[in-house]
Formats: structure tokens, C-alpha cells, sequence
């Protein structure tokens, strides 16, 4: 990445506070950092604004978003809308996404710079005595100059980047990972995509609108391991329904092909079986940006799969350093990463004693419609011991939904049945992402359940099915 040149060691640097990484969790606590007066600097190996902004989710929701519009323009007649000849420009989509990156990107160093330094180099650890007060960093610049900087606090948001599975023959083959896929300015004839988590099912349900044919391989015997079954089956329903081919209990055994084509050699439930796409979308899940660092030189303490280890607070083993979003493990989310700021901002900047503790775990997977969650499953609390009433209905039931033309789903809740406050929910929808948002609310508020089922919303709109919701239970009382 960096060019081959003699390195060149520049003067030191020294500075309160170095992030490492421009995430949605480095770039906030930079830029409160510098305001606050410490002399700050964040140090990025690429662009500016991390994986959300450049490969997570401003590209996706914004290729999502055409690949929703093209849904709908097939559907029109559903709607007594008859948009005949609809085509798809994929190099205007591709167009349309880098807009919208390049101008996110240059935001994000632009509010980094107003007050902080902000430098592109690949960042490590130097070797250094133990237990000493001031870190050094060495920075390898692009052309191999070394800017070696101190500090006596250390912030790492390196994130992650895609996990590519050990398979014969795969990295002879020219695959397309999260990042990758989103380069294409073409529509893949069939793409074969080798996992069924949030990234494998959003990206195959959007080639899908384009035109392609897909194909997903799942390893195991259902989609949404983490959640219900209820859920995961009817997802899967939708899916197959749009036309997505799902083949479970799947395993590659190896891969061949060129720029024209692949070759899997796969196991199925049903024995072997031989699978040929024009495109190969990897999305076996992520692991850390850790091994640049050398995290070993300050005795930075790593758990599975190499992501850092930290307290409660973010604190690494080693003080003086902290970590937060994604490098420190999951749950992998930009809210996440964004409440490790504030949680940092806090107890830094502020003088509070913030935590993980109590944080509500939520979330969205942005297949169409989307699924929203929000506080445990059903199956977390059944191994919890935990004992809930549980609240399901279809969002058949929804009247805007079937206003929109938007049906399909269902909509599921869990509740105490002793306090009656909610401690969970899925929401498998249209816009499920804001009706579970509103959920969330009345959780956070202490809000039992009875209020969100007498609730006066208007008509017609999302949130009333909250009321039919909440009359739902399968114990069928009240």
C-alpha cells in the first residue's frame, strides 16, 4: 500500500490525545478532544470516516435505496402504475453511491482538521520499556517517511474488514467481498454469495432488484442464527419469495474460475453438488484491524479472534490506552462505535463515570422490508431462565401496511409478565427499523406495555399496529 522508498525517520511529535482510526467513534471523540483544548491528532490508513462511510453503510443504504426504487418500478401495475421498459443504469447507481462517499469522507476530515491534526499512514506501536507514561507511535507515511508521534493517551478505532475462509482455490478466483461489490458498475448475471448474515442478505436481495439471479449458500440449517426461529423462517420465506435461491447446510469444498465465471464444488443436506455463477460475493463475516499495531509492544491484551480486550469503560489492559467500535468486538454496529465516544467523552472530558452497563442492545438488517430488533429473543431469555409473555402478530394486520402494498412480516414482542415492561422485540417490516425505534423508546422510558397498546397514535401509520400488538399474546390474555 505504501511506496517502496527508504524510511525516513522525522522529528517527534507530541500530542494529548492520538486516535488511531476515523470511525464513527474516533472522529466525535476528536474533534470533543480538541475543542475541549488537547492537542489531538487521529491517524487514518485510508480515508477519512472509516468503514461506515467508505464501505459500510453510506454506499449500501445508498445502492439499497436505487435497488428499492427499481423494486418498486416493477411492481407499478401492483399499484395500477404501469412503468413499462424499466432498465438499470449500474454505472449510475455506482456514480450516485461515490457521490455521496467522497462528499461524506471530505466532511469528516474537514471537521477533524478544524481543530486537530489529522495524518494518512499506517500507525504501530513502537517498542517501547513497559509501564511507561507516554506511548510512541510510528507512522509510515505513503511515501515511507516515518512520523514517530507520543502520547500519553491512545484511542484505537481501527474497525474490521471482511473474513475470507480458508477454501482451495478461492484466491485464485477474482471474489467480491462488502467493500468490493459495491465497485461493480455492471449487473452480475448470477451471483453466488457464500454466507447468510446481515451483509450476505442485503447485498443479495439488492443484486437481486437489479436482475441478477442469486444464489446463497448457508452454512448452517437456517438464515439469522442470533435470531428467533419464527423470525428467520419467515424472512427466509420473503426472500425465496422475491426469487433468492437459498441452499442450506452447505459446505465449499473448492473454488475455480476466472473474470468470466466460477466454480463451487459444494456438500448439500441432499450430497454433492456443482455450482457455476458469473460473480462470487464472500461475506463469511469480519475480523479486526489488529496485526499493523504490534499491540504486543505495550502488552494490549487480545480475546477470540484477535479483537481487544476491554473493561467496562473501554480501558485496555495497558493504561493509557483505550479501545472502541468494532476492533473491540461485537456487537459490530455505528451506533455502537458512536456511544463509545460518549461513553469516553463522559468520563475524559466531563469527569462522569460512564459504562457499557445497561446499554440496550438494538439494531437494524436492512433487507426490504427490514428487520428492526431491539432487547433480547425469545430464545436469549429461554436460556436465561428469563420467563416473558410473547406478543406476535403479521403485519398482515397493519392497515397501513396493506395500504402500501407492503404486507409481508410480522411484528413480535417479549414481556415481563410480572411488571409488565417490554424486554424485547423484532420487528420484520416495512420501515420495521422505525417501528421498533419506537418501541425502544417506551423501554427506555420504563413504559409497561399496556400504555403502547392504549395508546392514541394517528391513523393510519405504522406505529398503531402497536396497539393491535400488544393484544396479541399467544397465551392469549390481555
Amino acid at each position: 500500500m505504501y511506496a517502496e522508498a527508504k524510511k525516513v525517520r522525522m522529528a517527534v511529535e507530541t500530542f494529548d490525545a492520538i486516535v488511531i482510526g476515523s470511525g464513527q467513534g474516533g472522529s466525535p471523540l476528536a474533534k470533543a478532544m480538541s475543542k475541549a483544548g488537547w492537542k489531538t491528532a487521529v491517524i487514518e490508513r485510508r480515508y477519512a470516516g472509516g468503514t461506515c462511510v467508505n464501505d459500510g453503510c453510506t454506499p449500501s443504504k445508498t445502492i439499497d435505496a436505487s435497488a428499492r426504487v427499481a423494486y418498486l418500478a416493477k411492481r407499478g401495475a401492483d399499484f395500477g402504475v404501469h412503468a413499462d421498459g424499466v432498465t438499470i443504469d449500474m454505472a449510475q447507481v455506482y456514480q450516485r453511491k461515490q457521490q455521496g462517499v467522497l462528499q461524506s469522507r471530505a466532511n469528516n476530515q474537514k471537521g477533524i482538521e478544524k481543530d486537530g491534526t489529522f495524518v494518512l499512514g499506517e500507525a504501530a506501536f513502537a517498542q517501547q520499556q513497559p509501564g511507561g507514561a507516554v506511548h510512541a507511535i510510528d507512522v509510515t507515511m505513503h511515501d515511507g517517511s516515518v512520523r514517530t508521534m507520543h502520547a500519553p493517551r491512545i484511542f484505537l478505532n481501527t474497525g474490521e474488514r471482511p473474513s475470507i475462509p480458508e477454501i482451495d482455490g478461492l484466491h485464485g478466483v477474482p471474489y467480491l467481498d462488502s467493500t468490493s461489490i459495491m465497485e461493480l458498475q455492471t449487473v452480475p448475471q448470477h451471483l453466488v454469495v457464500l454466507g447468510a448474515g446481515y451483509i450476505a442478505l442485503e447485498f443479495a436481495q439488492m443484486m437481486l432488484r437489479f436482475g441478477a439471479k442469486v444464489t446463497v449458500l448457508e452454512r448452517g440449517e437456517r438464515l439469522l442464527p442470533h435470531e428467533d426461529d419464527d423470525i428467520a423462517t419467515c424472512l427466509r420465506e420473503i426472500l425465496q419469495q422475491d426469487g433468492i435461491e437459498i441452499i442450506s447446510c452447505t459446505a465449499v469444498h473448492k473454488v475455480s474460475g476466472d473474470a468470466t465465471g466460477v466454480t463451487l464444488e459444494v456438500t448439500t443436506g441432499d450430497g454433492p453438488r456443482t455450482l457455476h455463477g458469473s460473480h462470487l460475493l464472500i461475506a463469511t463475516g469480519r475480523i479486526p484491524n489488529v496485526e499493523p499495531l504490534h499491540l504486543e509492544y505495550v502488552g494490549v491484551q487480545q480475546g477470540r479472534n484477535g479483537y481487544i480486550q476491554v473493561n467496562d469503560k473501554l480501558e485496555t489492559s495497558t493504561e493509557g490506552i483505550w479501545a472502541m467500535g468494532d476492533v473491540k468486538g461485537p456487537p459490530a454496529f455505528t451506533h455502537v462505535s458512536y456511544d463509545d465516544y460518549r461513553i469516553l467523552r463522559t468520563n475524559l472530558l466531563e469527569g462522569g463515570a460512564r459504562s457499557v452497563h445497561g446499554r440496550l442492545a438494538t439494531y437494524v438488517m436492512f433487507t426490504d422490508p427490514e428487520m428492526g430488533r431491539v432487547g433480547m429473543t425469545e430464545a436469549e431469555a429461554a436460556a436465561q431462565g428469563i420467563v416473558v409473555r410473547v406478543a406476535a402478530m403479521p403485519m398482515k394486520y397493519m392497515a397501513r401496511a396493506n395500504e402500501m402494498a407492503e404486507p409481508r412480516g410480522m411484528l413480535k414482542a417479549l414481556v415481563d409478565p410480572v411488571t409488565e415492561l417490554i424486554l424485547g422485540a423484532a420487528v420484520l417490516g416495512v420501515e420495521g427499523g422505525e417501528v421498533a425505534a419506537q418501541i425502544q423508546i417506551a423501554m427506555m422510558g420504563g413504559l409497561k406495555y399496556t400504555a403502547l397498546r392504549e395508546a392514541v397514535f394517528a391513523h393510519p401509520t405504522k406505529a398503531e399496529a402497536l396497539n393491535t400488538l400488544f393484544t396479541s399474546f399467544r397465551d392469549g390474555k390481555p
